[in-house]
This record gives C-alpha cells, structure tokens and sequence, in this order.
C-alpha cells in the first residue's frame, strides 16, 4: 500500500525514527508470534463463513447484512447472489456455491406468479424451500404496511445474464444437469428481448410488479456485456447457432458503443434505443475487455481513459464525480490488470481496497458514505442512485475474484 507524505508534514527527527522503529519491530514481533493477525482474512473466507452462518439449503444471502430497515433490508440482489456464487466456485468452494445455485433454480421454477423462465432482481435473504420463494420488502410501522421495491420485483436483463453464469460456472460433467437447463431457461426469456432499433442488442429488461411490469425500452453496453458472455458459454456448452446467433447480437451493440475517438464505451442508449448515453462508467469500459473475445487487446486505450478519468489515488471511482473509490470497481480494475499481465498494477489496486476491508472479511461498497454513480434511482428519478459505506455482498464477491484470478465471465483464470 503506498504511503503518501504531505509537504507541510516534518519528517521525523533521530528520536523519531527510532520509535517507529521499535514500534515495527513490535508489529513484526506481533505477526511472528501469531500467524493469524499478519494476513487479513481473505475475501473467499468471508463468503464462505456467509454461506455457512444460513440455515441448511439453498440460500440467498443478504446484500446489505446489516442494513436493518427499509428497501435493503434483508434484501438478496440477484446479482450479488450470482457474483458470489461465481466467486465461491473460483475460490474451489462449489459445495458452498451450489446452495446459492440451487436457491437460483428454486426460484426460477418457484415463482408467487411468473412461470416463464425470467427470475427478480431481488428475493428475501435467508433460506429458500420448495413453495413460492419470498421477494423482499420491508414493513413500514408509520402506515403499517407491507412494501415492495418495484426494481426488485421486476426483471433486468444484466440480472438474467449473471445468473446465466453462476448456474454455467456450476455446470460441471458428471453434475446436476438442472444447472444448464435453468440457464437455457433463462436465456429463452431474455432472447424475446432482441431489440432491432439502432445497433441492435436487448432492451433492459422490465420494471414493476406483475401481472404488467413497464417494459425497459433502453439498451446497457453493461447488460449486452453480460448476455454476450452468457450466450457465448451456452452456445460453447450446448453447440446450438441459436445461442451463438444471441452472443453474436449482444456483442455486436457492445461493440457499437465504443467511441476510437475518446477511447472509451457509452453506457449504452437512452429509450429510443438508438442516441448514445455518453456517461463514463467504470463497469462498462472494463467488463467488454474480460468478457469479449480479443477486446482486452482491441480496446486497450480504454485503460488509460480510466487511470485519467476515474482514478482517485490507487483506486477507482464509479464516475467522473470522482468523490471516492468504488470497492467493486477497483476490485474488477484489479482482476482485468492481473490477466492481462500487469501484477503489480493489480496489487495496487487490492491494497487500495483492504481499509474497505471488515473485521469479519467482508467489504464496504464504498470508501465514502454515499458515493455518486451519475445515475438516478427508477423507482424515483429524482434522486441519485448511490454506493453507500455498508458492508456489500457483491463488492466481496468481486474482491474474491480478484484475490483469486477467478474471471466470472469464462469462470476460468483467464480472458476469452
């Protein structure tokens, strides 16, 4: 971790020396005589621990654990769900991943009214059984009502994608062929929306509560990311063109949004799914390079947009606001500069997220209270979607990934 020296700070005298001196020489007496405190607990540690402190079964675990009030309540993200699902399987725990898997396929075959192959983007922590699997809300003692989240009962495509990947990483010879068949489930469901405007590509998705969620008409170059690689590992898994037909669809909208000139991705498309979002985001530069097939060579200059744009000290924000590091972000900044070569890059950048670090191993989302993101919240599009100083499933799972050289997009240790 780099130690930065401020001009107006005195360097030490000799007696000052020689205290840090002898106070490193009690620190490393310290780490000598107990193992244990020289090395932080990993982050496959701390999701494992996650899985094991659930009730037997199939779980999905809390994105937010000690949020006690409100829409993250309790709240399981599919997404977080999946990342960490993935990220277990990297860490050579599929045991402890498969319980999150299964809760995935549970819920897929389980729904309170959708029968048709999409799942929610969020579902209540804790275990899942073979009845209606629970959406997560919250109680409201003022009105005394029971509340749902219209994001988190409605259907995003990026969602479907990774929980695409998190039954594929547990798709294995010889295993519960269930796995590959959910996520052949799933993909049905998503291909209904190939969207022909513009570059082509898939629509987002939909938003709200059955039985008429609003259709999502915009396009993400994040989602296409994702469904480009979901596609890609079921037309490998199954050689079937319409999967690859899919893959080629996705990759070619991702492809659409990169701008030579300013070496960097658009978000993707306002509603008409064709005008460009120029918004800088750091998931949507570095995903294309993990997840399409030569484009961590093709798209190079991108990296140097991000260490010119979104670089706060050794780590990485969400946006240009810039106003402190993203864990996940840097954690994904870390696992792309190790598989392409640059280690020590990604050393930097992981000792920039340890202080985000918990006592239990776990991750904050942010480094600040409330991180920017240049988005705005669908359930009120007047305030700002934000990364708040919380313990975070999804940045913990990303961390894993990183710690392990583990790419969730081929879930193997290496680029497409």
């Amino acid at each position: 971790m780099k130690i930065e020296t401020h001009a107006s700070e005195r360097p030490p005298g000799r007696r000052g020396r020689l205290r840090i001196l002898g106070c490193l020489a009690c620190a490393l007496q310290l780490a000598q005589a107990d193992p244990a405190a020289a090395e932080p607990p990993t982050a496959c540690a701390a999701l494992v621990r996650l899985v094991e402190a659930a009730p037997p079964g199939p779980v999905f675990l809390a994105s937010y654990p000690t949020v006690t009030e409100g829409p993250l309540q309790a709240a399981a993200f599919l997404y977080d769900n999946a990342a960490a699902a993935i990220a277990l399987v990297g860490c050579g725990r599929e045991k402890e991943a498969g319980r999150i898997g299964d809760a995935i396929l549970l819920a897929l075959n389980n729904d309170r009214f959708w029968h048709d192959g999409r799942l929610r983007n969020g579902y209540a922590a804790g275990a899942v059984g073979t009845g209606p699997v629970k959406l997560s809300g919250w109680w409201d003692q003022e009105r005394r009502q029971w509340f749902e989240d219209r994001y988190q009962v409605g259907s995003d495509n990026g969602n479907m994608a990774w929980a695409m990947l998190a039954l594929l990483a547990l798709d294995r010879p010889g295993g519960n062929p269930d796995y590959r068949a959910g996520a052949e489930r799933i993909g049905h469901w998503v291909a209904a929306s190939r969207d022909p405007r513009g570059p082509g590509g898939f629509s987002g998705g939909v938003f709200g509560h059955e039985p008429a969620p609003s259709p999502l008409t915009w396009k993400s170059t994040e989602h296409n990311t994702d469904l480009a690689a979901a596609f890609s590992r079921l037309a490998q898994l199954t050689g079937q063109p319409f999967w690859s037909e899919q893959a080629a669809a996705a990759t070619h909208f991702v492809v659409t949004m990169w701008d030579p000139a300013a070496a960097r991705f658009a978000v993707g498309t306002g509603e008409d799914g064709v005008t460009r979002n120029p918004l800088l985001a750091l998931d949507a530069q570095i995903w294309p390079l993990l997840s399409l097939h030569g484009a961590a060579t093709r798209h190079a200059p991108v990296v140097a947009t991000i260490e010119r744009q979104l670089r706060v000290g050794d780590g990485y924000a969400y946006g240009e606001a810039k106003d402190g590091i993203w864990t996940e972000g840097t954690a994904q900044m870390a696992l792309l500069d190790a598989l392409t070569g640059h280690e020590a890059e990604a050393r930097t950048a992981l000792a920039a997220i340890r202080p985000q670090q918990t006592p239990d191993g776990s991750y904050y989302a942010s480094s600040t209270q409330a991180l920017p993101t240049g988005f705005m919240l669908q359930t009120d599009p007047m305030k700002p979607r934000l990364y708040y100083r919380l313990p975070h499933l999804g940045a913990t799972a990303w961390v894993a990934l990183a710690e392990r050289r583990f790419n969730p997009f081929t879930a193997t240790g290496g680029l497409p």
